[in-house]
């Protein structure tokens, strides 16, 4: 099977390469803008790997690939409202780019990698099947643009309803090799522990539902071994997880130090995503099982982190 990534600097790109690299039979062309700084990253991560790395001017329609993953975005929130609507353009483009390549080769698959953002900013339950998208179309902000892109891209994928497209909504991914600087809650949370301090966060007791690369590695593949296919995907993993029980989990395995004010008040970081989260699993459809809870998922990936010389970076930042 020969397959092409779009986005292959993306952390959760690399993970992905990494799942599939002892996997034989399928070939990886990985296409970003840096691709310089992919062969680099190939070079320490699987020396041994037959990858190529490519730019996106040498994508070419005339190349057979059985199926394209699109993960070009941005995995930080704060780096997403600073590039506002620029983040629509940008993920518009490349999804013109890989529709074209399926006008031409109609069979091949093309998974691309959404968000649970596209239901919009009201997660005070956590999102079941029948939960409709909201937009506030009179009064689009800056932190919108990124929900309204992966919205309008998905839009466009149940129109080609003929072609085989997933789009899987991510609400949360945590793994031992993501930017531990990004505005996330967890990142706040392993900053705290490897520098030593105490974190403070207010009461309320949010719920996320944390993806383990494993499982997102599974779903993949139930994908790419469905018959014809065209619908969109929430990812979860066998359990979410609370605020409260994650730091007591935390504290208990890794020593985090924390305080809890008497505000009610959702942070900056927490935002406004009370359960940000997917109660849907049609996945099941086709054959996804998750296999690790949040919780396990926070647990052997923290641990890969503390003990690892990632761990001493982190412990320099500022």
């Amino acid at each position: 099977m020969k397959i092409a990534i779009f986005g292959a600097t993306s952390y959760i790109a690399k993970d992905l390469i990494h799942s599939f690299s002892d996997n034989k039979e399928v070939s990886l062309d990985l296409f970003s803008r840096r691709p310089e700084a992919v062969r680099s990253w190939l070079e320490i991560s699987l020396p041994d790997n037959k990858y190529r790395a490519l730019s996106y001017s040498d994508f070419d329609n005339l190349v057979h690939y059985n199926a394209i993953i699109n993960f070009v975005g941005v995995g930080n929130p704060t780096e997403a409202i600073e590039m506002g609507m620029a983040i629509f353009d940008i993920t518009i483009q490349y999804d013109q780019k890989i529709l074209e390549y399926l006008s031409h080769h109609p069979d091949a698959k093309y998974i691309f990698l959404s968000s649970g953002a596209v239901y919009g900013n009201d997660f005070l339950e956590p999102v079941r099947e029948g939960t409709l998208a909201s937009i506030d179309i009179n009064n689009i902000l800056p932190n919108d643009w990124y929900s309204k892109a992966k919205l309008y891209t998905e839009i466009g994928h149940r129109s080609r309803d003929k072609l085989n497209i997933v789009d899987i909504r991510i609400f949360n991914y945590f793994s031992s090799t993501m930017d531990l600087t990004a505005s996330f809650f967890i990142c706040d949370v392993l900053r705290s522990i490897s520098k030593h301090e105490v974190l403070q966060t207010t009461k309320d007791n949010i719920s996320r539902d944390y993806l383990h690369p494993g499982d997102l590695y599974q779903l993949v593949n139930c994908i790419l071994s469905a018959n014809k296919i065209n619908l969109a995907l929430d990812c979860y993993s066998r359990a979410p997880i609370d605020k409260l029980t994650l730091l007591e989990e935390m504290k208990k395995h890794f020593g985090l130090n924390y305080f809890i004010t008497q505000s009610n008040s959702i942070s900056p970081t927490l935002n406004y995503k009370r359960n940000y989260y997917s109660l849907n699993k049609i996945a099941e459809k086709i054959g996804y099982f998750p296999e690790k809870s949040s919780l396990e998922c926070l647990y052997t990936e923290t641990k890969k982190i503390l003990n690892s010389n990632g761990n001493a970076m982190l412990a320099g930042q500022s």
